[in-house]
C-alpha cells in the first residue's frame, strides 16, 4: 500500500471550461525524476469542506469594482491567473491528502518526468 502523503504540488491550474483543477505532485516515495498528474472536479473540493477557489474569487472581485472588470478583455484568464497565484499551496496539499486518502483507488500511479 502506497504512503498517501503529498511531498512536492509541482503545479495546479483551474480549468473553467471542465469544472476542474489539474494538479501534478510527489508522494515522499516518489523520485525527482516521477511525477503523478490528476484532474479533480471542482465539486469535490467543496465536499470535502475546502473553499479556497471561492475565498479567492471573492478576493478578486473586492480588488476591482465592476466596471473595471469589464474593462477586461481576457477576464477568464486573467481571473485563472489571479485564483492560482493567491491560492494557498498548503491548503491544496492539504486537499489533496485527504481526498487521496479517502479516495486511494483514484490515486494516479507515477510516471517518469
Amino acid at each position: 500500500m502506497e504512503i498517501m502523503e503529498i511531498k512536492e504540488l509541482i503545479s495546479f491550474s483551474i480549468n473553467e471550461s471542465s469544472q476542474t483543477i489539474d494538479v501534478a505532485f510527489r508522494l515522499i516515495q516518489d523520485s525527482e525524476d516521477e511525477i503523478r498528474e490528476s484532474q479533480i472536479e471542482i465539486d469535490e473540493i467543496k465536499k470535502f469542506g475546502y473553499d479556497f477557489l471561492d475565498s479567492n474569487t471573492q478576493k478578486f472581485k473586492e480588488l476591482f469594482n465592476e466596471e473595471e472588470l469589464e474593462e477586461f478583455d481576457e477576464f477568464e484568464e486573467y481571473d485563472d491567473e489571479f485564483l492560482e497565484e493567491s491560492i494557498d499551496e498548503h491548503e491544496v496539499i492539504s486537499f489533496l491528502t485527504e481526498y487521496y486518502m479517502v479516495n486511494s483507488k483514484k490515486l494516479p500511479n507515477s510516471e517518469l518526468f
